[in-house]
């Protein structure tokens, strides 16, 4: 009846210390407060994982794992960007130009010459041709460019409507194109943003899309907001250009098709070269810091497959021209293609120290930003709120379970103290789980860890009331106690997976401080249903053993 196997209780036994000793070190530790040198008051937490603050009388061989703070408790930085969506049209009519050249190039004969008209607006190609006779023909090939566009609100459009008038063709994107390019260049910028802020090694940073173009980014940890734009706003948009020129003459006539940049390591040197790139950063697949023939720090790239084909046949038919590597305009490398570069990969070289190779390896790892940002708002939050937050949840969490523990002696007696004991165990456990799963703890968490306070005992409550019946329908003390636990169980599971399938939604479709929240639910409801089945079960089970009372009192 009243029997638990041996095997059984040592594992109960196991689970409750391991969740012990796991959220032990939070007990110990304390935190670095930040200074004005963000980076060296934050370098336990932000480089890597939180660990126990390095103290001789703590054993190596102990769990050093702790709970991280959210923003709201442990101070970070807020921005709220706005992506700059029309930058992209302009890109997107630069990169259709050389396909509408040669296209158009091919049938001379028949349209006779062309140019391009400068000073079109940046969604717009114009064209000028020499014999309007030509102008249908014209307008028949340029259409012939035209791609579906890939959006379900755009289904059936094409991504550029072509216009003729005169002797002018205008190609322009369409309003399904456009709509539908903003809405992939703010999920690319999003995710962008989201791989570059993990590279640094931040810890559960809120970064999420608002309203059709913004972007809200908390990262807990970061000293100041300065310091979190110099992370993400970055372009960091890498492209290999044919040089046509170079001079010192900034106000230079580039012509048609070109542009005039800077050099980024000789002052006052200035480079001529194609708009339309043979290969773009959007084509890496790797970028590592590494070094020169020379020892000096460089960055070592690879293309994929479609880059490094384009990245090889180019310079196969180019040997001996110079070759501009260009980093958000401005010309990092200009070096003379000596020979065939097959394999798709090389080195960037410049006047970087190991700290700006290291960096630039992680932009361009993370990707290019395909519009600018616009940061709309700038918060740095101290953790002396967040210290006042913390404060303040643990008088409320002290309160309650205060509460709860006196409810429950007051009630039931010896039981209550069995589950009083349990509790504790819960909060513990919670706590370990949450240090061994790298869990962040933001002010609704404390909530949701308050809230377990109260909704923990439920079990036992039902346990006991159960007891209670079984002893006055004239059971003995071990049949009472075995046909509470027995008949008690299935309630207790119904309404815990109840409530743990909303904690699971919450953190699925949730963000931010509603995450938090349902962390703490979710780990709570697993801990309390532990405690209230298995530990106090098992601890009621150890007393009755020795004393084996004819009598019980519930």
């Amino acid at each position: 009846m009243l029997q638990i196997d041996t095997w059984k209780r040592v594992l109960i036994w196991l689970v409750c210390v391991a969740g012990l000793l796991a959220a032990l070190p939070n007990a110990f530790y304390t935190r670095v407060e930040q200074s004005n040198d963000a980076w060296a008051a934050i370098e336990l937490e932000v480089e890597t994982p939180e660990r126990l603050d390095v103290a001789a009388q703590w054993p190596e061989w102990m769990p050093s794992g702790l709970v991280n703070l959210g923003l709201d408790l442990r101070g970070g930085a807020h921005l709220l960007a706005e992506v700059q969506v029309g930058d992209v049209y302009a890109a997107r009519m630069d990169a259709l130009w050389p396909e509408v050249r040669n296209t158009l190039r091919d049938e001379r004969a028949t349209i006779g010459t062309f140019r391009r008209i400068p000073d079109a607006p940046a969604d717009q190609i114009r064209l000028r041709l020499s014999d309007e006779a030509g102008m249908s023909r014209a307008l028949e090939l340029v259409r012939g460019l035209a791609n579906p566009v890939t959006s379900l609100t755009g289904a059936g459009a094409t991504d550029i409507t072509v216009s003729g008038q005169g002797d002018v063709i205008t190609v322009s994107l369409s309003e399904e194109e456009k709509l539908a390019s903003d809405d992939r260049t703010v999920r690319q910028s999003l995710e962008i943003i989201r791989r570059r802020i993990d590279e640094v090694g931040t810890r559960e940073p809120t970064i999420q899309r608002q309203g059709s173009d913004r972007i809200l980014i908390q990262v807990p940890g970061i000293g100041s907001a300065a310091e979190l734009k110099e992370i993400i706003g970055t372009t960091a948009q890498l492209t290999f250009n044919p040089v046509v020129s170079r001079g010192s003459d900034a106000e230079a006539n580039a012509g048609i098709g070109n542009k005039v940049i800077p050099s980024l390591d000789e002052p006052g040197t200035y480079y001529t070269v194609e708009t339309a790139p043979v290969v773009t950063g959007e084509e890496l697949v790797d970028a590592q810091p590494a070094f020169d023939q020379n020892g000096q720090p460089a960055v070592n790239f690879r293309f994929n497959t479609a880059g490094a084909r384009k990245f090889g046949d180019y310079t196969a038919q180019n040997i001996g021209a110079p070759f501009a590597i260009v980093l958000d305009d401005e010309v990092i490398s200009a070096p003379v293609i000596r020979s065939h570069i097959p394999g798709g990969s090389g080195i960037i070289t410049g006047n970087f120290t190991v700290e700006e190779s290291t960096q630039l390896a992680v932009l361009l790892r993370a990707g290019a930003l395909p519009a600018k940002l616009e940061f709309l708002e700038e918060r740095t939050i101290g953790p002396e709120l967040g210290q006042d937050s913390i404060d303040a949840g643990k008088v409320a969490t002290v309160v309650a379970f205060a509460g709860v523990l006196v409810f429950m002696m007051l009630s039931y007696g010896l039981f209550g103290v069995f589950a009083n004991v349990a509790l504790i165990l819960n909060i513990a456990l919670i706590f370990g789980a949450l240090s061994l799963i790298g869990g962040t703890l933001t002010l609704p968490g404390i909530a949701g860890i308050v809230l377990t306070v109260g909704m923990a005992v439920d079990a036992n409550v039902l346990i006991f009331e159960r007891i209670r019946e079984e002893l006055k329908a004239g059971r003995g003390p071990a049949r009472a106690i075995d046909e509470g636990y027995s008949k008690a169980l299935s309630a207790i599971v119904d309404a815990n997976i109840t409530t743990f399938i909303t904690a699971v939604i919450l953190f699925a479709m949730g963000s931010g401080p509603v995450r938090g929240f349902a962390i703490t639910l979710g780990l709570g409801i697993l801990t309390s249903v532990f405690t209230a089945i298995f530990v106090t079960r098992l601890i009621i089970v150890m007393w009755f053993e020795r004393r084996r009372p004819k009598t019980i009192e519930v």
